[in-house]
């Protein structure tokens, strides 16, 4: 996908026009969902915050064109059937409080779901409090959390700390923009970090098979 060819998807999304942007990704068709979401949607939404750091645009500018990738991705993956086998494995997927970037874990979510994971999406700013309760009740294998700003690493801690103390311990996957970041951190605790979707897919096919990796790539 050329500069070009973002920019002039980018400009859809910022100006709302769910149409264009539809009819884009549909001459993108010979694409997978994978490839659509790695190589036009996350590169065209990474344009639009860089374009918002700089001053290009408003919070408002940003927040139409997440909408529209939004009923993008909800229109490239329509709704999954409920799970056929009581032993499907089970994620669930959540932005700690305050993170409201959430269309990559979305993106993650659906992956999941296509691979034939049961899934609990909750999407941005879901209180610490409440993700650990739910995760305690539901008990899913996998738990998804996204970071894309700094400032949020330490609350993304906290929430690996207190969800790794589960009694079915889950394996926890940290994605986003600062996801890198964190194995920095001082007792960073057992997370694997995912770099994009390529290397997430991997990761699902591998803990499919009972193993447990690290994603990340240095």
């Amino acid at each position: 996908m050329t500069d070009e060819s973002i920019r002039e998807f980018t400009g859809y999304l910022l100006e709302g026009n769910e149409r264009l942007a539809w009819a884009f990704l549909d001459r993108n068709r010979f694409r997978s969902r994978k490839e659509v979401f790695e190589e036009i949607i996350t590169p065209s939404m990474r344009h639009v915050g860089e374009m918002w750091e700089n001053n290009e645009i408003t919070v408002a500018d940003e927040h139409i064109a997440t909408g529209v990738c939004d009923f993008l991705i909800s229109r490239l993956y329509p709704p999954a059937g409920p799970a056929d086998s009581m032993q499907v494995k089970k994620a669930m997927f959540l932005c700690v409080e305050g993170e409201a970037h959430y269309l990559g874990l979305k993106m993650a979510h659906l992956l999941f779901e296509e691979h034939g994971w049961d899934t609990l999406y909750f999407g941005p700013n879901l209180p610490l409090e409440y993700a650990a309760k739910k995760a305690a009740d539901w008990k899913p294998d996998v738990i998804g959390l996204s970071v894309s700003i700094v400032y949020n690493l330490p609350m993304v801690k906290s929430y690996i700390n207190e969800l790794s103390k589960l009694s079915n311990r889950p394996a926890i996957i940290l994605g986003g923009r600062m996801a890198g970041k964190y194995n920095s951190m001082e007792d960073a605790g057992e997370v694997y970090i995912v770099e994009d979707l390529s290397s997430l897919e991997n990761w699902v096919k591998t803990i499919g098979t009972g193993e447990r990796w690290n994603a990340y790539q240095s």
